[in-house]
């Protein structure tokens, strides 16, 4: 067919269709009956059309897409049993946590296919000895390795710097020197603001924040024109939302890096948040995570690690884990999400919201700046005071019923009980101690409701 098939159909403008509704609308406001303000600050209309994209945002987007399984390496011969296991269940990479040096990096890694196989380590302490331990056993190997070092991000969400601020940017400084070889060695932990409440654009604001540091640091040094961080960020349950986050991210890292005349692509590993993750009904939470990974994968992530439904109360275990991966082996080879890079692009929606989000964030940024930087205001407070203001926001409105946990706070089921299942406290835990700043600190919508809950049930 040489015609387009709707060629005989006149173009209608957004303000023809704007006209019709409010026609129908029979005296009603518009924009008090149909456009809503969300809890990011955006507003969203009835609507979108090619209007609303007659300014382009284009984002990179990778041309496939990795499913990650997450090891806690307590036992090395244990774990290297178990990723050989996964990888040959479906897993493409692998993150380790790694809680202290006595592990044994040769052990670790016997017999993995370093080759074909994206390793992500993280650690729970910072040393450059290890690191010296670990590039002299990569030495001579083709792999592909993003070491999650973040010294900022341990700070916020901590209190306090891994040793002092000279020592943690001394050890910095020499790994960065030493880290060509590697894919990347700086991190962004971006979880930790969605987990702990922060809106949309506070979130890719902090993030933009967060990594300024680094470059503004690092500028100037050998390997500065292959500075390639790491964001790991964290999916909520709005749906398009997530997926205009990430294109958003891209998008400012790309301006941002420019600036700095350095590399203008970033390294994404997405996973589903923990917020709004449930203790009651937790089957429920297969769904969330279900479309937060979807979520994650059209938005343009580069990796996804998937939370088993059960991470919040029991300890890791098999079945959570193969359940996890089987999600995003579906999403995968049956939803074939594999196939198409950049699905989203073009769709009104989600390019507008893709729009207003980075607007948005780069206002707060801006603000940051003028305000001295990010851990100018980590130290003054001002971070953590903005992102418990938008918690707050966000936790009336799951108090009085607007935000739904189904099974929590609508159709719940009375015959629930949990007390018998926590292997893990999943609830907030503060334990006083010294710090140099306040921490930031994730928490759940629903632990309130839940404690509640679990004294019902021990009183019963």
């Amino acid at each position: 067919m040489k015609n387009s098939l709707f060629q005989e159909f006149e173009e209608v403008s957004a303000k023809q269709w704007k006209q019709k509704i409010q026609f129908d609308l029979k005296g009603a406001d518009y924009n008090k009956e149909l456009v809503y303000k969300s809890l990011d600050g955006i507003n969203i209309k009835p609507f979108y059309n090619s209007e609303d994209i007659e300014n382009h945002i284009r984002t990179p987007s990778p041309k496939n897409w990795n499913i990650c399984e997450r090891l806690y390496v307590i036992s090395e011969q244990k774990v290297n049993k178990r990723a050989l296991d996964v990888l040959q269940k479906g897993a493409e990479s692998l993150w380790f946590i790694i809680p202290n040096e006595d592990i044994s990096v040769k052990e670790l890694f016997k017999g993995l296919p370093l080759e074909k196989t994206i390793i992500y380590l993280s650690f729970s302490f910072f040393s450059k000895n290890y690191f010296k331990r670990f590039r002299e056993f990569f030495k001579e190997k083709d792999h592909q390795i993003f070491f999650q070092f973040d010294i900022v991000g341990n700070l916020a969400r901590s209190g306090n710097w891994f040793h002092n601020l000279n020592k943690d940017h001394e050890i910095f400084d020499f790994i960065f020197d030493q880290s060509k070889e590697f894919e990347s060695v700086v991190s962004i932990d971006a979880t930790l603001y969605q987990n702990a409440g922060a809106t949309i654009p506070q979130q890719l604001a902090y993030s933009m924040a967060h990594v300024n540091e680094y470059l503004n640091h690092f500028q100037g040094t050998t390997n500065f024109e292959k500075f390639h961080p790491q964001f790991l960020i964290a999916s909520g349950s709005n749906y398009f939302f997530e997926i205009a986050k990430i294109r958003a991210l891209r998008w400012l890292y790309g301006i941002l890096a420019a600036e700095y005349k350095t590399l203008e692509t970033c390294h994404i590993l997405a996973q589903p948040t923990k917020r709004n993750k449930t203790l009651y009904d937790f089957n429920v939470n297969l769904l969330r995570t279900t479309t937060e990974s979807m979520s994650a994968v059209l938005g343009g992530a580069d990796t996804v690690y998937n939370m088993p439904y059960d991470a919040i109360y029991h300890k890791n275990n098999i079945f959570g884990d193969r359940i996890a991966r089987n999600q995003l082996l579906v999403l995968k080879h049956e939803a074939h999400l594999d196939k198409v890079s950049n699905a989203a692009e073009g769709a009104y929606y989600i390019e507008s919201l893709t729009k207003q989000f980075a607007e948005s964030a780069l206002e707060i940024f801006k603000e940051i700046e003028k305000g001295g930087g990010f851990l100018k205001q980590l130290k003054e407070g001002i971070i953590q005071r903005k992102i418990k203001e938008s918690a707050q926001k966000e936790q009336e409105h799951f108090d009085n019923g607007k935000i739904v946990l189904i099974g929590t706070n609508k159709f719940e089921n009375p015959q629930d009980k949990m007390k018998e299942e926590l292997e893990l406290y999943p609830f907030l835990k503060q334990n006083p101690r010294k710090t140099l700043i306040e921490p930031i600190l994730e928490k759940r919508l629903s632990e309130q409701l839940e404690q509640i809950r679990l004294k019902q049930e021990k009183a019963d």
